[in-house]
């Protein structure tokens, strides 16, 4: 077992397969110490298959909890916790959805309080790494956005003498979730699902020169899939596609891409990115 520790703040159950799956199966795999941090169970989500459409806000949260253990388990993940423990924030749903103002959301979580909750677990795992999204929440949701707030505010105040319980712990490096447009091009009006046009269309996508980071984990294509398979209220899987439930195909990536927000670079491989989120770490 390796010394290397990696936290991934993610916003609902699927978003650590979707977005992360492969690396996280890839570190998992090489003995690092793997943490996921979910921050809703998801209450919110639209359900695919219809025999599970009776499932709605709590009863559709806990069946997602189950879900996103299997997704754990396939990614050879052993430790996961819920910000704050399970149901303390839930799913806001989409950005103008009437869920947004509900004051037990994530979205109307004092980003704060949400932060000291997120700094007791990084004082506790001790991550050299943390893995989020971007400020926009990688394609605008409000909970992905205020993720991003939460995890910033963390990796910030987690080495504060002043701040919160625990022993500080000062983070090396702060990633962004990312996908470079480039890798996109290819499912352009392809697929068994619906397709699209345009790259744009996708509605996510950063310019190739945002990227700082391609973790090539090819070897843990099949994690990664099984972990997408063990969301099935939320996603559909027809390799190298998947669709959620607006039924948009889009391919899935065993590369996966990030941007370094904060912490030093590390060596790059031969497109000029780094190749693993561990370089350069004391």
């Amino acid at each position: 077992m390796s010394d290397l520790r990696i936290m991934f703040v993610h916003a609902h159950p699927d978003d650590e397969s979707i977005e992360t799956g492969a690396t996280m199966a890839k570190y998992a795999a090489e003995g690092a110490h793997v943490c996921l941090v979910t921050c809703t169970r998801g209450e919110e989500g639209e359900v695919i298959p219809a025999d599970l459409r009776d499932l709605a806000g709590d009863r559709l949260g806990k069946h997602r909890v189950g879900e996103l253990a299997r997704a754990c388990a396939a990614l050879g993940v052993d430790d996961h916790r819920f910000l704050g423990g399970a149901g303390r924030w839930r799913d806001s749903g989409m950005m103008g959805a009437p869920s947004n103002d509900d004051p037990r959301c994530f979205w109307q979580a004092d980003p704060d309080e949400a932060a000291a909750e997120l700094v007791r677990v990084v004082r506790e795992v001790r991550p050299q790494v943390i893995v989020t999204y971007d400020d926009n929440g990688f394609y605008g949701h409000p909970d992905h956005i205020q993720a991003h707030r939460v995890a910033w505010r963390a990796f910030h105040q987690a080495p504060d003498t002043s701040f919160g319980e625990g022993e500080p712990w000062r983070p090396s490096r702060f990633y962004a979730t990312a996908v470079p447009m480039s890798a996109l091009e290819d499912a352009v009006g392809r697929g068994p699902f619906d397709r699209v046009g345009s790259v744009g269309e996708f509605g996510f996508g950063v310019p190739d020169e945002q990227v700082t980071t391609r973790i090539e984990a090819g070897a843990h294509l099949e994690a990664k899939l099984a972990a997408m398979r063990a969301h099935p209220t939320q996603i559909t899987v027809e390799r190298p596609f998947f669709a959620l439930s607006n039924n948009v195909g889009q391919p899935v990536l065993a590369a996966e891409y990030y941007t370094l927000l904060a912490g030093e670079p590390g060596i790059p491989g031969e497109d000029g990115r780094e190749t693993g989120l561990f370089h350069a770490v004391a």
